[in-house]
């Protein structure tokens, strides 16, 4: 269990699940293998554009794990550039 009493995925499982969606794969539950995952906010248009300002979050229907994330538009590079 995590915060507030949801389940949420270990750490791998979370981010070969968010890999899989922000390649627009089909996705699946690593945890217990159903397709039924929810996204949100649902994709609408080609392009990122209109994720730009929210959080994306993915729940499976059938064990309730879910783990979150934002979009790469709103991530900071993973390098820091120094101005030396």
């Amino acid at each position: 269990m995590g915060r507030r009493g949801t389940k949420e995925y270990r750490a791998p499982e979370a981010l070969q699940l968010i890999l899989a969606d922000r390649d627009r794969q089909r996705i699946a539950c690593p945890s217990c293998g159903s397709r039924s995952i929810v996204r949100t906010p649902r994709r609408r248009l080609s392009g990122s554009e209109w994720e730009a300002d929210r959080q994306v979050s993915l729940r499976c229907t059938e064990c309730g794990r879910q783990a979150a994330y934002v979009p790469k538009a709103l991530t900071q590079p993973s390098e820091v550039t120094a101005g030396v």
